[in-house]
């Protein structure tokens, strides 16, 4: 497990060597690359048992909500349990207000699902961020579940166990098509009789609606950087590794904690309103309590603060089991072994953030100076 951290934190170490020319044109053809995936159809990866393209749309997805949680779980330390909760109510905002209730289209509807799941973390923030570690925990995982009941239950307004239907598509444009590449052992053909309209959203195509989550999982990550890298960062990092001590030096703890919850919690009405338009179809069984157990793992697996690590650990989580369907049931036992070595031998995750890795580094130096002196 430190081998695959030191791995990756090799890479980064070349990247950040290059000069700036190497680097815009190395992120340039990676950033390329991943939106041409579903094209090119790579043998190594691609998911011969399942739709590749709904497949990398859900990794896409996934990756977004490990995002918004790593605001919340990874910078300002808040273990939340039940942020599918705040997926739920973005999915159902779009549903209700896009299928016979409202008929609103996409473009408003997201706009609004943002700004209802942030009230709501505001809302259910604002008593319960007063407690702190598992209380705080079990607060949140009640949220979850009780968000799914009142769905449930909400008959003439979800739809109750029969949900939505009808949900809007974005509006789409059918400017070209792209050939898809089939492969034959290591060898690529071009099929011209498959192919993908750009930006025309249908039932049958999956690859536009992962072009655009992507789209939104790099606008989100360039804000994500921008905003650990100021103020609000430094005072979440400062309430994450010690609140008190935080509080005595100035920092507003709890609005800071706040900021952080309903940041999260917009970023995940934004993924449930993508969920939403792409299944067109919604019910309260596809917000079950273990998705959010799910989303922890995700940000645990990657590492708690690292914004790279949870989009590779949601990617990785989320492609994983359908790249061995082929096991059935098996698979999952194996996922679950390899949750436990991780656990057990890497508990900071895949890849932890750097300062971290200093601060640990920094505390191992100490303790053998320490060990020093006192046998001196």
């Amino acid at each position: 497990m430190n081998a695959v951290s030191t791995f990756f934190h090799g890479i980064g170490d070349r990247y950040r060597a290059l000069p700036r020319w190497a680097k815009l044109v190395l992120m340039a053809a990676l950033v390329v690359l991943v939106y041409l995936l579903p094209i090119i159809n790579p043998p190594l990866i691609t998911t011969t048992d399942s739709d590749f393209g709904a497949v990398l749309f859900l990794c896409a997805l996934y990756a977004l909500v490990a995002i918004g949680l790593n605001i919340v779980i990874g910078y300002a330390g808040l273990l939340d349990l039940g942020y599918i909760g705040f997926f739920a109510i973005g999915a159902f905002t779009v549903g209700v207000l896009g299928s016979a209730h409202g008929k609103l289209p996409l473009l408003l509807l997201i706009p609004i699902a943002m700004a209802m799941t942030l009230v709501s973390g505001i809302i259910l923030g604002a008593p319960t961020l007063r407690v702190r570690g598992d209380y705080l925990a079990i607060v949140t995982l009640g949220f979850g579940e009780i968000v799914r009941l009142i769905l449930v239950n909400a008959d003439s307004l979800t739809g109750g166990s029969r949900g939505i239907s009808n949900i809007p598509t974005p509006p789409g444009f059918s400017l070209f098509s792209i050939p898809h590449v089939t492969w034959q052992g290591l060898t690529a053909y071009v099929d011209t009789s498959t192919t993908t309209t750009f930006l025309q959203f249908g039932v049958t195509d999956s690859i536009p609606y992962y072009w655009l989550a992507l789209t939104l999982v790099f606008i989100v990550l360039f804000l994500d950087w921008r905003m650990q890298n100021s103020r609000v960062g430094r005072a979440w990092e400062a309430t994450r590794e010690d609140e008190d001590a935080a509080e005595l030096m100035g920092v507003p703890t709890f609005r800071f904690k706040l900021l952080a919850f309903a940041t999260g919690a917009a970023i995940g009405g934004l993924s449930g309103a993508l969920f939403a338009t792409k299944q067109q179809f919604i019910n309260p069984d596809n917000f079950t309590i273990l998705y959010s157990v799910l989303f922890v793992a995700m940000v645990v697996v990657g590492g708690q603060g690292n914004r790279w690590g949870v989009v590779v650990a949601a990617a990785l989580l989320t492609w994983a089991p359908e790249k061995f369907r082929f096991l059935a049931d098996a698979r999952f036992l194996l996922f679950g072994l390899a949750l436990m070595a991780l656990a057990i031998f890497r508990p900071q995750g895949l890849m932890p953030p750097r300062r971290s890795l200093r601060a640990k580094r920094a505390d191992e130096e100490t303790e053998v100076l320490e060990e020093g002196v006192t046998h001196a």
